[in-house]
């Protein structure tokens, strides 16, 4: 049973990561806020100089944002960073980890005060088996309480950097253009 918690947990942790959101489109806006993010590399006619514009841009997602929202909400950070298909990942996962931590500590609770009802005067070490499902229960409500905690702090690192990554482009196409004779020479390199 140990194993298959385990095996879940991985799983989770790997579905909340990965992540196939289709690549927004940069908008440069112009703030106090300003993030470079491209320079493009122009020749004049004439001069033969390089001129180095940038093209400025502001960030649409706030990563630290994200995180509290999901600090304060598990998978409101993912609503935000428009992450729509995690957050029945991470409720269902976080509905499963609690499940267990109160199943597990209710068993805990039984078998420890079973335990402590087999201590007698003739028997003062008790039942060694009621002894044994008592550890057995507390180590699984343990465990149950690690995995919540890594799955809260993977909530926070997948909400920080899906905002962080909202803006960013991966699209197959390279564009760039050369500036000859004031008419602008676009061309587009797939790979």
């Amino acid at each position: 049973m140990n194993n298959f918690h385990s095996a879940f947990l991985i799983l989770i942790m790997f579905s909340v990561f990965l992540s196939d959101r289709s690549p927004a489109q940069f908008k440069p806006e112009t703030d106090k806020d300003i993030f470079l993010y491209e320079k493009s590399f122009l020749k004049t006619g004439s001069s033969n100089k390089l001129i180095f514009s940038e093209a400025e841009f502001k960030m649409k997602k706030q990563p630290w944002r994200a995180v509290a929202y999901s600090a304060v909400l598990p998978g409101a950070g993912q609503f935000y960073t428009e992450s729509y298909w995690k957050i029945p990942i991470i409720l269902g996962a976080g509905g499963y980890f609690a499940y267990g931590i109160i199943n597990n500590n209710n068993q805990y609770i039984d078998y420890r005060d079973q335990y402590i009802n087999s201590q007698t005067a003739e028997n003062p070490t008790g039942d060694p088996r009621l002894l044994n499902l008592r550890e057995f229960y507390r180590d699984q409500r343990d465990n149950f309480i690690i995995y919540s905690s890594i799955l809260y702090l993977a909530n926070l690192i997948d909400a920080y950097i899906d905002a962080e990554l909202y803006d960013f482009n991966v699209s197959d196409k390279i564009k760039f253009g050369i500036l000859k004779k004031n008419s602008l020479i676009g061309i587009d390199y797939n790979f």
